[in-house]
Parts: C-alpha cells; sequence; structure tokens
C-alpha cells in the first residue's frame, strides 16, 4: 500500500496523547487511529476491510484483539506501562490463533513495545516512548509496523545466538582453565549463571539486576562473587536485592550456595552474554553445546550429543505423540456426541479426563545428556495440551491453562553436571514455551526439584563392585533417547577394561561381546516393554546396529515385539562432521501400522528393510572357500613403480630374482579409479627370516621401513615376524595359487562392479578376492540379481560416495547360484566377455592422453552409464535370468523372495 500523506504531526500526536487521562476503553482506538494517521496509513474503517485489518478483531478461541492487521501485526492496549508486560502475554495468546504475524505490539499511552515474531529468528524487541516520536529513526520503526514488517527482521536465527552464548561460555571455561577450581563446581556455577541470564530476559529476574551486577563488576571478580552470592541467596529463598524484590524461585538449582571466583577476562565475557535476548535461547541445542564446551572427552562417555529439534522428533513424534493424538481424535468425537445430545457436564468431564490423561504420561531418556530429547518430548506434549486448551475455548471453555509438568519427563544420566544441565534445559524450555503461547507463567516457587532426573549408570550398578546387577530403570509409558555411539572397541577404550570386563559377563546371554555400546540401551528398553513397564520405545543408533553381531539386538526385539518405525539412513552433523544413524522405534507388537522412512510397509525386519526377511539367508557350503577378504600388511611393504623396476634389475646372493617378492599391490582404487603402479615386497606367509634377507633390496627396505614399528605391535606374532604382512591371508594364497587370473571387487563401492586380476596380483584388505577364473562365474556376479543380493545382505553404510560394502560371508557365501544348462551357462558367459572386453576397451582406448585416462575409470564409466553398456547389462541380466528358470522383468523384491527360497532350500539339504 502506497502511505498517504500523514494528517497528524508527531509534535501534535505527542501533544494530544501526553497528559491524557482516558481510560484503555475511551482512548485505545482513537490513539490507535491517531497513529494511522501519523504515518499515512489509512484506519481500520477507512480501509473497511475487517477480515484483513480492525480494531477489536474476534480471536476464534475466545477474546478480542485490540487491533489486528494481516501478516503484519497484532496489537493490545493497556492505559498504563506497567501493564505491558501481562498485555504482551495475552497478545501473544491472540496471535497463535491468527496466522501468527510477525509482529506482536503492546501499547500505553506512553509507551508502544514491538516483538518480532517471525519464525525461526532471535527476539528483538523495539520500546518507543511517546516523546520518541519526533526522532526520525523511531518513527522510520513505527512505519515499517504498517508498510512493511520484513524490515524489522532480526538477522540472526535463534540458532545462531544460541551457538555464540554458547561459544562465549566455551571461552569463559577456556579462560577458567589452569585455576585451582573443580571443573564440576565451576560447570554447576555456570549452570545457575545461564539460569539468571534467560530469567532475567523472562522477567522472572525482575529489572536488570544480573545485568546491572555484571556491568557495576566486570572488572572486579571479588565484588561480583560476592554480589552474585547475595542475588543467589535471594532466589533460594525470596527477598530483596537493593529495592528490587526478588521472588522464590526453589529447586534444587539454588539449593547450594557455592559460587566460583571468575577470572577478570571470564567477567568481561560474561557482561558480553549478559546484552544478548536470552529469551531466544533454544534449549534443545544449548544444553549440548554448552556441556561440549565444557568436556568433550565426557560428551563422548555419555553420549549427549547434539541433535537437532527436527531429527529429536522423529523419534516424539511416532513413539509418544502418534498414540496420544490417536486418542485426542476419539476424545473430540466423544465430546462433540456429548454436546450433539445436550450432556455438556459429559462432554467437559470427557475434555478433563484428557488432560489429567495428558499429564499422567512419563517420558524416560535412559542416557539424556543435557535432555535434548526430553525437552522435545515435554514441548510436545504441551502443544497437544495447547490444542485441547484451543478446543475447549471454542466450545465455550475458557480460561483453561497448561497443567503438563517438567516432572513428567524422566532421565538417567552418568554425568553429574549433565544431569543438572538437563534439570535447567527442562525449566527453560518450559518457561519459555508458556511465555511464548500467551500462558503468564505465575507458579510460585517458580522452580521446584527435577529429582526425576537422576545421576545414575544406566547400564551397570557398581554400587557393590564385586556384584554388579543390571540397574532398574523407572516405570515409564514411553522410552526416548540417543545412547552414546561407540563401537566395541572403542568404548573398551573410553570405559576401561575393568568396566567393559563386568558389562560383558552381566549380558553375556543377552547382547555378543562384539556388539557396539548403544545396543546395551536397545536391550534394556526391550526388556522394559516385555515387562510391562513401557509401552513404546524409540532409540538412535549408528547403521552399523543392522548388521553382524549387534543385529542380535533387534532380532531379541521382534521376537518379544516389533519394529513398528524406522529410518535406517538418517544424516545428521556431529561435531561439525555429517554422520549416517538408524532410528528405530518398537513395541510389544501392539501397534498395527510399520512405516519404513515414512511409507507404510507389511514389516520390518531385523535388517531394518520391508522386503523378504534376507536376515534368515544361510551361507552355503558350496560357496566356502571361494571368496576371502585380501591382505592386510600392517606395516609399510608398499613401494612405487620405479623403485620397484629398480630392485627388478639388482642381484641376490642365491642368483634368485627379486620378482619372486615384489607383487602387483591393488587396493578398492586401483579397481575403482585406474591402477596407481603400485607394488608390495612379499615374503610370503612363512618364510624365515634368513631365508627373506637373501632377497636383498626387498629385505633391507622392509627391515628400515617396517621393523621399527611392527616389533613395538601388541601382537606377538607380528612383532616376531616383521618382516611378514600381518594378516597374509594364507588360505586364499593357498586357493588362488592354481589360478592365472582371479575376480575381485572393492569392498566399499558406489557401484557393484566385478574385474579381472593376474593370478600372482596382491589383493589389499579393502578388496574381495573370488576364486574363480571362468566367465560364467564372472557373469553372474556382474548381474543385476547378484548386485541386488549383496546390496541387501551386506553392509550398506550409505555415507558420501562409499555405497554398498560387499563381504564374503553375507554377500557371498549365502548367494545361491543358478543351476544352468550348459546352453544358458554358454550365454553367461558370451554375455560376461562381451561385457569385459568392450569395458576394458573403452576405458583404455588408443592414443588417449594422460590426462584423459585420468578420467576413464569404471567409476565414471557406471556413474553415466551410457547406453551402449546398459545394454551389455541387459544382455547379461537376461542371460543370468534365463539360467535360473525367471523372467527378465521380475521386481526387486521377487528376484529377492526367490533367491531367499533357493538359499533356505539348499541350506536345508546341507
Amino acid at each position: 500500500m502506497t502511505p498517504l500523506m500523514p494528517t497528524i504531526s508527531p509534535q501534535e500526536f505527542i501533544a494530544k496523547w501526553e497528559n491524557t487521562q482516558f481510560s484503555e476503553a475511551q482512548g485505545a482506538q482513537s490513539f490507535f487511529d491517531d497513529l494511522c494517521r501519523l504515518v499515512g496509513h489509512q484506519t481500520p474503517t477507512e480501509l473497511n476491510d475487517s477480515q484483513i485489518f480492525a480494531c477489536e478483531k474476534q480471536v476464534p478461541g475466545g477474546g478480542e484483539a485490540d487491533a489486528y492487521f494481516e501478516d503484519h501485526f497484532v496489537w493490545e492496549f493497556k492505559s498504563q506501562t506497567n501493564q505491558l508486560a501481562a498485555a504482551l502475554q495475552q497478545a501473544i495468546g491472540y496471535a497463535r490463533h491468527l496466522k501468527n504475524p510477525p509482529l506482536i505490539i503492546v501499547s500505553s499511552f506512553q509507551t508502544i513495545r514491538i516483538e518480532t515474531n517471525f519464525q525461526g529468528m532471535e527476539l528483538v524487541r523495539y520500546d518507543i516512548q511517546l516523546q520518541e516520536l519526533v526522532d526520525p529513526q523511531k518513527l522510520q520503526i513505527l512505519k515499517a509496523v504498517f508498510f512493511n514488517p520484513a524490515e524489522l527482521r532480526p538477522t540472526r536465527r535463534i540458532d545462531d545466538v544460541t551457538r555464540k552464548t554458547a561459544g562465549l561460555f566455551a571461552d569463559i571455561v577456556a579462560d577458567m582453565e589452569g585455576t585451582s577450581e573443580d571443573p564440576e563446581r565451576l560447570a554447576r556455577y555456570l549452570n545457575q549463571i545461564v539460569f539468571c541470564l534467560y530469567a532475567e530476559d523472562a522477567g522472572l529476574l525482575p529489572g536488570n539486576v544480573f545485568t546491572e551486577i555484571t556491568e557495576a563488576h566486570h572488572k572486579n571478580p571479588k565484588a561480583f562473587d560476592g554480589a552474585l552470592r547475595a542475588l543467589f541467596s535471594e532466589m533460594a529463598n525470596g527477598g530483596f536485592s537493593g529495592s528490587v524484590e526478588i521472588p522464590h524461585f526453589n529447586g534444587d538449582l539454588f539449593k547450594t550456595l557455592d559460587t566460583v571466583e571468575l577470572t577478570t577476562n571470564a567477567l568481561e565475557r560474561l557482561s558480553i552474554a549478559a546484552k544478548e535476548n536470552w529469551r531466544s535461547i533454544e534449549p534443545s541445542i544449548f544444553g549440548t553445546l554448552f556441556e561440549g564446551a565444557l568436556d568433550a572427552s565426557k560428551r563422548a562417555q555419555t553420549g549427549a550429543h547434539y541433535t537437532s529439534a527436527g531429527d529429536i522428533e522423529l523419534v516424539v513424534e511416532p513413539v509418544v505423540m502418534t498414540p496420544l493424538s490417536r486418542e485426542w481424535e476419539t476424545a473430540m468425537q466423544e465430546i462433540d456426541e456429548f454436546l450433539d445430545g445436550g450432556d455438556a457436564e459429559s462432554a467437559r468431564v470427557r475434555l478433563e479426563t484428557f488432560r489429567e490423561r495428558l499429564a499422567s504420561v512419563k517420558v524416560l531418556d535412559p542416557a539424556c545428556g543435557s535432555g535434548n530429547f526430553l525437552y522435545i518430548a515435554l514441548r510436545s506434549l504441551l502443544k497437544l495440551e495447547r490444542e485441547v486448551i484451543d478446543f475447549a475455548a471454542v466450545k465455550g471453555w475458557v480460561g483453561l491453562t497448561p497443567i503438563v509438568q517438567p516432572n513428567q519427563m524422566l532421565g538417567l544420566e552418568i554425568d553429574h553436571y549433565a544431569a543438572e544441565l538437563a534439570r535447567t534445559a527442562l525449566w527453560i524450555g518450559y518457561v519459555q514455551w508458556h511465555q511464548g503461547n500467551g500462558f503468564p507463567y505465575t507458579q510460585r516457587p517458580i522452580l521446584t526439584p527435577l529429582d526425576t532426573i537422576q545421576q545414575t549408570d544406566a547400564i551397570l550398578d557398581l554400587t557393590d563392585p564385586d556384584n554388579p546387577v543390571e540397574p532398574e530403570w523407572p516405570a515409564a509409558e514411553f522410552i526416548v533417547g540417543n545412547p552414546p555411539f561407540l563401537g566395541h572397541v572403542p568404548f573398551r577404550e573410553s570405559l576401561g577394561g575393568e568396566y567393559v570386563v563386568k558389562l560383558y559377563a552381566l549380558y553375556s546371554d543377552q547382547i555378543p561381546n562384539s556388539s557396539d555400546l548403544c545396543c546395551y540401551w536397545f536391550e534394556k528398553a526391550r526388556a522394559q516393554i516385555a515387562a510391562g513397564a513401557t509401552k513404546r520405545a524409540g532409540l538412535l543408533a549408528t547403521q552399523a546396529i543392522r548388521f553382524q553381531s549387534n543385529r542380535l539386538v533387534l532380532t531379541r526385539i521382534k521376537e518379544t515385539g516389533e519394529i513398528f518405525s524406522a529410518i535406517p539412513d538418517q544424516p545428521w552433523v556431529l561435531n561439525g562432521a555429517t554422520v549416517h544413524t538408524a532410528i528405530i522405534c518398537f513395541d510389544d507388537g501392539t501397534e498395527a501400522v510399520r512405516e519404513l522412512n515414512g511409507v507404510r510397509v507389511k514389516r520390518i525386519n531385523a535388517d531394518l528393510t520391508a522386503g523378504p526377511d534376507l536376515t534368515r539367508a544361510m551361507r552355503l557350503k558350496a560357496n566356502r572357500n571361494l571368496a576371502f577378504q585380501g591382505i592386510g600388511k600392517v606395516g609399510d611393504f608398499d613401494i612405487p613403480d620405479a623403485v620397484a623396476r629398480t630392485m627388478f634389475q639388482q642381484h641376490n646372493p642365491h642368483g634368485r630374482p627379486n620378482t619372486e617378492v615384489i607383487k602387483r599391490w591393488i587396493n578398492g582404487t586401483d579397481i575403482a579409479q585406474r591402477q596407481r603402479n603400485v607394488w608390495a615386497i612379499d615374503f610370503g606367509v612363512d618364510m624365515p627370516e634368513n631365508a627373506a634377507a637373501m632377497y636383498v633390496a626387498p629385505f633391507e627396505y622392509v627391515k628400515q621401513h617396517v621393523k621399527p614399528t611392527r616389533i613395538e605391535n601388541k601382537t606377538p606374532w607380528r612383532a616376531e615376524h616383521w618382516w611378514l604382512h600381518g594378516y597374509p591371508a594364507k588360505t586364499m594364497r593357498q586357493v588362488l595359487a592354481p589360478l592365472q587370473r582371479y575376480i575381485a571387487t572393492p569392498k566399499v563401492s558406489k557401484h557393484r562392479f566385478f574385474v579381472w586380476l593376474d593370478g600372482d596380483a596382491l589383493a589389499s584388505n579393502l578388496v574381495v578376492a573370488i576364486a574363480r577364473d571362468d566367465d560364467y562365474c564372472f557373469g553372474v556376479l556382474s548381474s543385476r540379481i547378484h548386485e541386488l543380493w549383496s546390496r541387501h545382505v551386506g553392509s550398506q553404510l550409505r555415507e558420501a560416495e562409499s555405497g554398498g560394502t560387499y563381504t564374503p560371508t553375507t554377500c557371498f557365501e549365502t548367494f545361491p547360484f543358478p543351476c544352468p544348462t550348459e546352453e544358458q551357462r554358454e550365454a553367461v558367459s558370451r554375455a560376461a566377455a562381451d561385457l569385459d572386453q568392450l569395458r576394458e576397451k573403452q576405458l583404455n582406448p588408443p592414443g588417449a592422453s594422460a590426462s584423459e585416462l585420468e578420467k576413464s575409470t569404471l567409476t565414471n564409466l557406471y556413474n553415466n552409464r551410457d547406453t551402449w553398456l546398459a545394454n551389455l547389462h541387459d544382455r547379461l541380466d537376461e542371460a543370468v535370468a534365463d539360467a535360473y528358470g525367471w523372467p527378465a522383468d521380475l521386481s526387486d523384491e521377487e528376484i529377492l523372495e526367490g533367491l531367499l527360497a533357493l538359499n533356505l532350500e539348499r541350506a536345508a539339504a546341507q
């Protein structure tokens, strides 16, 4: 809308309203109309569109907004400035029913207070006093309110503010390093400071008492410490700080008066932090960022990883909120039926019964860290209760306030500070939600103890160190959380050998010793459900939980219940790096709906797939001792091409050539990209030291480059036989020895392709070597049918370009080869030979330059998959399908079902 010429000047406006004696009812609309004239905007009456711009706008949930401008603001008036805080809560409550406009404004006749309400952005407040309207900058802010609210859009997201404040506290911790203070004592003290900063900006701590203390004493640590001790004492019991009345906070947070004298640098940083608007802090990430700043090693042990609110909701929604939302849908239908029948009393009772139901919900996070999952669960419950309250208001039952409480959230956390931080995050989130949804926070004392967050080890009770037992988890309807992401080797290093030995002994009948640490939380949650103490659970894990020994814990879950929702590959950020997790939700089998990656499916298998249950596949004897993981050198045995060729020319005392102990070395890159012309010195699997020394140059090279590290190896054989490869793959060498060529594939590869290697080439441990030299086997392995099988039974850790992992036991030894006729075998062989020959010609064209050859790789070939290559594979796939006696157009699920049936049939026969 184009601005009109103002019909009243700032001076005239001030003169008219500076001494007004009007009450709110008498003067509010006239004051607002004059504001419109001051900025050159039509009044609501002049615009004449009450849906868009109106005074006394009816609010669907009940009440009237004093003024409303769609996509601009909701506005509340009070006659006195000291009433604006209450007016703001009222306006916030109206805003959510009026399309959440970007500005929320409250005013008296002396003060106009504008608060931004842009989704996800920090909260910014503009206060304009009546006398300041002569200031062009202040007047421009008021014009933006009516003509372009986007001018007032904050520049920082809430996450940005949160990260900055967490960073300031990280710097404070760094400033305190080297002092004699106990880190845990400092952490608790900083936790109290964090809450004060929030409480002040949220209006719970009156005036600017904390900021004033900081500004007055930021260069005098001793004075600051004394002033803060006095403030904390008043917060613990209620009282006065100077002339300011301090309400009674209570709770555990200020129970202990134990401040820490900060350094001057730390105080300077704190004074900067105090200037931020702490009402915008996001509790779901601040706790973790702060905790990590204090002690990254504790974060690794306790599992208090940063997970975004969106990721957490992927667990909380299906586990906690889906069943409660269904119950609310049923309750609404019953309430409407009662009202339709004229039974208002029964309708109201039904509504209150559901509210009490929400207030009875218990949610447990058994690895709660700094409380992220519990905060999101609490917020989700409050959001549903708000829907109930809004529904009630529409029915005429107004004035209801939330009864869901933080003590419905239960947590187990081994680290004392993290447990404290979880309590604080819950309280901040709880108060923040009330104020952000228009419910004045009037609870007194302001805080109550949250003893539902327990400092304890969730998986091993060492109260009696000689007799460890499983800890008893508190009963809770729902379990959610993010157990620590540590593999079985890292968690032994992190937790200590003695702890791990006791853990293994206690859970030996339930969990294999090779399982990742998170599996113990999954097993405990399963047992809680089986015992009837819990209904549903949802936990995060690394993708590795689907594979090998980790998967047993999911198999046990399916034996006593079911997985009803899973996301096998959910990217998220940990310590600045993108990793891939699995989200798994399970119950006792009651849930009828199954969803995999958000899509409805009939079942979810223990490997988190929805098709045929390939976890049942067995290793087949016919495939044994044919596929091998390659050699692990365990030392710097490899040499470049130039060095190798020099050694080839050198003579040895026994007259034998060095070509006998220098072999072409092949790893996954050599196959997927181009061969690097790397060689490896290889004295076989059992050549004695004196015999190896006869190959002079190779032996002396190994003695210089390998021996210094190998003699320190913790494995005695490797230390004693330092000139031999650490994992020499003896059986593989024996099986490959008679072959002029053998089949190989990268262990990890974006595309699953197979190649021929010369019989004397050494495959590294990143290559799977297959002891077959016939085109028929090469063709079957290169077919879509085998690729489909290997990708579903292998470890598909789809991080970046890694694709799937091919393992001899799961991918090859379980695969049921077809039983072809001679004609069918020949068809597969011809198609395979043609694929290999034409592929090689395309990769190595005559006359190609070095730069052209560098780009000519199998990976690029299969990234592009030009028509000629696709046609060759189609021909091969048809031949292999025919060898199985199957049509060529079977779906993926039909192929996997057929392969599984063949596997189980042959396994039974063997």
